[in-house]
């Protein structure tokens, strides 16, 4: 999900070509304005933390671009590319590393499981806004 920072800044275009350079492919995507209750559903693992309200606020402060996406190890692979949570330990080359400085404005998020992957998707699309197609690049992508 590119986060309202990320969309308020323009940043959607360069982000998503991030993962379709990689090779992954893109199954869902959609801008949307998120309500309180699915942000604290998204989130509720970080509910005891004192930042919580804060989060909650952000991210629903103004539009975000939800995405799905599919490929070989698609998860590991993104969370590199993301970067790590703190923009100013993201290493160079990264999209945090790259487009963000601090940790309450890193620009996107991204699940930190293939099951917390599927959960989340399952909370920001609806079974028919994700797509079932073959790019037409697969062959070159993968053995």
């Amino acid at each position: 999900m590119v986060k309202p920072d990320g969309v308020q800044r323009g940043l959607v275009g360069e982000i998503i070509s991030r993962f379709e350079k990689k090779g992954f492919l893109l199954k869902g995507l959609k801008l949307f304005q998120c309500p309180e209750e699915l942000a604290k559903e998204h989130y509720r693992d970080l509910q005891s933390k004192s930042f919580f309200p804060k989060l909650i606020q952000y991210v629903t402060s103004g539009p975000v671009v939800c995405m799905a996406w599919e490929g070989v190890g698609v998860v590991a692979s993104a969370r590199k590319l993301i970067g790590a949570t703190n923009p100013l330990e993201a290493q160079p080359g990264t999209i945090r590393g790259d487009l963000a400085i601090q940790t309450g404005r890193n620009v996107i998020h991204g699940s930190d499981s293939p099951e917390n992957g599927q959960r989340e998707i399952a909370l920001w699309f609806k079974e028919d806004e994700i797509y079932q197609w073959t790019q037409a690049d697969a062959p070159w992508l993968m053995e």
